[in-house]
């Protein structure tokens, strides 16, 4: 039987991140592996809630990498896995190139994702979660929330 041993967890911190996060903690207890949670930053996401927006006087990069961090951080405490790591990416790419770059580049050998099940024109020109199946070099474990 495959063992994996070096699971990368992308999240958006949304509800089906959360169901993609229990999912990959599971996984990762069964075959003793290491997890990594990765958060990509879309430096200029069109559709970023208020509440990511940073204050007048502060970088936006900078804001968006800590409290993108922090998220994370409450996430793995959350998670009670002991051997997590966390990572943000600033990125002006893709999400979906960040993840498989990330994932070629530290040999991950299995990449846990959220599903969000997008329906209509979503649907037609692709989500996060497609791209990254369709580049992957690496498994794969799409996870919708019910």
């Amino acid at each position: 039987m495959y063992s994996y041993k070096n699971i990368l967890l992308s999240t958006d911190f949304s509800k089906q991140s959360e169901a993609a996060a229990k999912r990959a903690v599971e996984i990762a207890t069964c075959f003793s592996a290491r997890l990594c949670l990765l958060h990509v930053v879309d430096y200029f996401p069109e559709d970023i809630p208020n509440v990511w927006i940073a204050p007048e006087n502060q970088d936006p990069a900078k804001y968006l990498t800590e409290r993108s961090m922090k998220a994370l951080e409450q996430l793995s405490s959350k998670l009670k896995y002991d051997n997590i790591e966390t990572r943000v990416v600033l990125s002006t790419h893709s999400a979906a190139h960040e993840i498989t770059q990330y994932a070629k580049q530290n040999k991950v050998d299995l990449i846990v994702t959220g599903y969000h099940g997008y329906h209509g024109i979503a649907k037609v020109l692709g989500s996060t979660t497609s791209a990254v199946m369709h580049r992957a070099e690496c498994d794969v474990l799409s996870v919708q929330s019910s």
